[in-house]
This record gives structure tokens, C-alpha cells and sequence, in this order.
């Protein structure tokens, strides 16, 4: 019995060692591999009955397990849509063959801690390998509709259309002009002065507001009127009057050249002037827009100084037509849209996935894993909240692999493993002896 139960042991210190070595193989030839987490052996003996003074091997057996929550290092890369999780925390993916081309419908749920994404044929941010990067698809305005925190509902392959146009319409203007002084005194001629401002409709197409400064001229011997009608026209509208307003400036030693004062004619279209904001609010063809003209006393919009018309500061929202160029995404998960014309548009936010015990996660191909029954169920959190860290990009995480330490363990597991077969080749000399004694 002693004899037989050494020759078991034998066996089984071959068979656990096999094991560890086959951890060290996979953990060296993945040294390169971009998320690789490291493979472990972890050995236990094993205690069988004993009495009478006999002893009896019981021989050893492994378990092996993946150290997933020992993340590798970060590297810098020169694509926008390398992405790595710097701290606690899984980006959402999915297999390119379930998307199959099409978004939408009941997609497995993978997690990763990096990914060197791109868009493939049909946009879709993709590793070369097929792995999908998931998100909460944004509103038009940009906001992230609220979704479920415990489950994976409302993630979607993430998809980023190359070719796509975009454009905003004005909403705002800031109307920045000096009205010249001695146009509202007696005697001057009383000339119109016009600018045109553009403005951005809403698909995009280059409109004007025409504004026409008529000054006030008193009567001969009278004081400066320092008064200005304005009427303002919308080339979208057949050149419709949208707003009419007068507009008296202070000429006091403290606040001269200020607005002091702006009325609106009875029953003229428009908004009122806010003496706080200095705002006030028209209707183009194709919505309201704010003109601001400078608050009361403040001199930041309409001057009138001296006996130059010049405009001073005229600036806008809204943009024409542009193109997308690149897409990033920030350290907070949202997915910006660039394009050429200067806008910046949110299209998707990138959770982080948390779970209790990352080493209890099932490990798939390609560096992906899916929830067990050991690592307990996840939690969706926006990255750099709660336990979760942030999202790096421009980085992928390198292996986790020390090359150095498995090259040590693949020495003490040969080591191993040619004593355990010398226990084997001992017995079978042993038993060789028993067997002589009988001739």
C-alpha cells in the first residue's frame, strides 16, 4: 500500500507540474500580447488515512486561475481609439460576429481592460481580432439618457460614421458696433448706417441679419439726440422686419458712449431688451436667436464715440456644414465627434463594468471575459466614478507577463518535475527487488 501510494504520488507531482508548465508556456509566448493577464498554478497536498504507523502519500493536485485584477503597463500609442482602463474596472465589448454588420438586438456581453479600436467597413469600432467597443448612445444634444446600472441594457456597438456631415444653428449673436457721436447732432445728415451679420440656419445654410442704424438728428440749436433707431431685417424671411428698437446712449462724464436705455416700438416684433443681460431675442425664419447689444452702462456691446462707425466685436454660434475628421475619446468615457469646421459633438459615453471578484471572471480568446457565479455580478459605473478608474487614450496595457520570473519558475518546474519522475523511476526499481526475492 505504501509503495503503491508513493507510485500515485509520482504521478500526480508529473501531472501538476505539467500543469505549471503549462501556465509558463502560455504566459511567455503571450508576453506581447496587449491585455494579457498572467496564468498561475497553485498547488495543494493532499492527506489520505493513516493508522498503525503507516504512512501513506497522498500526493499532490493544482488549481490553476488567471490574475486578472494585476493589470500590465500602459503604452503610448498614436491612434485616438487605443484605449486601456487605468485602474479598477472593464471597458463593455462584444464579438464582431454577433454585431454581424448590424446594430441593435440582444448582443453578448464581454468585458476588457484595452483595445486598439477602429472602424471597419461599416463604422463600427472594432479590434483586428473583431472585438466591438459598446456604449450608451448620446441624445442630439449631446446628453446621455439614463440607462440601467445593473445590467447591460442600452449598450450598443459603438459606431462612428466616417463620412457623416453635421452642422448647428445660430442661437446666439454678440453685436459689438460704435455708432459715431456726431451723427445724432444738428445739422448732420442724418445717414443710415447697415451691417450685415451671418448667421447659420438650421440645415446649415449661410443666412443675414441686416441691422440699420438710423441716428436721431435734433432740430437746429437743439443738443445731440445721442438716440438711435434700429431695425433689424432677415434675408431668410424676404428681409421681413424682425426687431425695432431705439437705443439712448449716456453722454455723462462717467458713462459716456454707454448705453443707457433701450425701448421697443408698440406692437414691433421682437423681445425685449434686458437692461442686466443687454440681450434680447428675435425670430428668423427658422427659430429664436439671441443679439446681445451690451448691458446698461457697461459698454461691452453698442458704443457710440467719437465719429467713427466701425463694428468692434461680432461673434456667433452655430456653424456651417462640416465634416468629421477624428474621434477621441476622454478620460470620463464620452465619445467625441470633431469635425472640420469646429464642432465637437458627444456620440457616445464608454462605462466602466466593476465587478466584486475580478479573478472569479470566465476567461475567453482575445483577451475577453464574462461574468461567473465566483466573480459575482456587475455594476456599470461612469469611468472615474465610484471604485472605477479612468480611460487612457492614445494607450493600450501591455502583457502582464515578467518574462524573468516565468523563465525562474520554468527552472524549479523542470526541477520539479525530474524529481517527481525519479520517485517513479526508484519504485519501479523497488518493485523490481520485490519481484527477485520471489526467485
Amino acid at each position: 500500500m505504501t509503495i503503491s501510494s508513493s507510485l500515485n504520488a509520482g504521478v500526480a507531482g508529473l501531472s501538476v507540474n505539467a500543469s505549471h508548465l503549462a501556465t509558463i508556456a502560455d504566459n511567455i509566448a503571450n508576453s506581447q500580447t496587449n491585455g494579457y493577464k498572467r496564468a498561475v498554478a497553485d498547488f495543494a497536498s493532499m492527506v489520505i488515512g493513516q493508522g498503525g504507523g503507516i504512512y501513506s502519500a497522498g500526493g499532490v493536485r493544482v488549481t490553476t486561475q488567471r490574475l486578472i485584477d494585476q493589470p500590465g503597463a500602459i503604452g503610448t500609442t498614436n491612434n485616438a481609439t487605443d484605449l486601456a482602463v487605468r485602474g479598477r474596472g472593464f471597458l463593455p465589448v462584444t464579438t464582431g460576429a454577433s454585431v454581424g454588420g448590424q446594430a441593435g438586438g440582444d448582443l453578448p456581453l464581454f468585458l476588457a481592460t484595452t483595445g486598439s479600436f477602429r472602424t471597419d467597413a461599416d463604422g463600427f469600432l472594432r479590434t483586428p481580432s473583431g472585438v466591438t467597443l459598446m456604449g450608451w448612445p448620446a441624445n442630439p444634444d449631446g446628453s446621455i439618457p439614463s440607462f440601467p446600472r445593473d445590467t447591460g441594457a442600452g449598450l450598443e456597438p459603438v459606431r462612428v460614421n466616417v463620412n457623416q456631415f453635421t452642422s448647428e444653428p445660430t442661437t446666439a449673436i454678440s453685436l459689438g458696433v460704435n455708432l459715431p457721436g456726431t451723427d445724432t447732432t444738428s445739422g448732420s445728415p442724418g445717414d443710415t448706417r447697415q451691417l450685415s451679420v451671418e448667421y447659420f440656419d438650421n440645415l446649415g445654410t449661410s443666412q443675414s441679419i441686416d441691422v440699420y442704424f438710423t441716428p436721431t438728428v435734433p432740430l437746429p440749436g437743439d443738443p445731440a439726440s445721442n438716440t438711435w433707431s434700429i431695425t433689424l431685417r432677415d434675408s431668410a424671411s424676404n428681409n421681413a422686419i424682425i426687431g425695432e428698437y431705439t437705443v439712448e446712449f449716456d453722454d455723462s462724464r462717467s458713462g459716456g458712449g454707454t448705453i443707457q436705455n433701450v425701448t421697443q416700438g408698440l406692437a414691433a416684433p421682437g423681445g425685449s431688451w434686458n437692461s442686466t443681460t443687454g440681450a434680447f431675442t428675435v425670430d428668423v425664419l427658422g427659430g429664436p436667436i439671441e443679439i446681445n447689444i451690451g448691458a446698461q452702462g457697461t459698454g461691452s456691446g453698442l458704443t457710440q464715440l467719437s465719429d467713427n462707425f466701425a463694428p468692434t466685436a461680432i461673434s456667433k454660434d452655430g456653424s456651417p456644414v462640416g465634416n468629421l475628421v477624428s474621434v477621441e475619446v476622454d478620460a470620463n468615457g464620452f465619445v467625441h465627434a470633431n469635425f472640420d469646421v469646429g464642432i465637437t459633438r458627444t456620440v457616445y459615453q464608454i462605462p466602466l463594468i466593476n465587478v466584486p471578484n475580478p479573478n472569479g471572471l470566465m476567461s475567453h480568446d482575445n483577451q475577453l471575459y464574462s461574468t461567473s457565479v465566483e466573480s459575482g455580478s456587475f455594476f456599470v459605473w461612469d469611468a472615474g466614478d465610484g471604485p472605477t478608474g479612468d480611460i487612457v487614450a492614445f494607450a493600450l496595457e501591455e502583457s502582464a507577463t515578467d518574462v524573468a520570473a516565468e523563465l525562474t519558475q520554468l527552472i524549479q518546474t523542470q526541477r520539479a518535475y525530474s524529481s517527481n519522475a525519479k520517485i517513479i523511476q526508484t519504485l519501479d526499481e523497488m518493485l523490481q527487488e520485490t519481484t527477485n526475492i520471489i526467485r
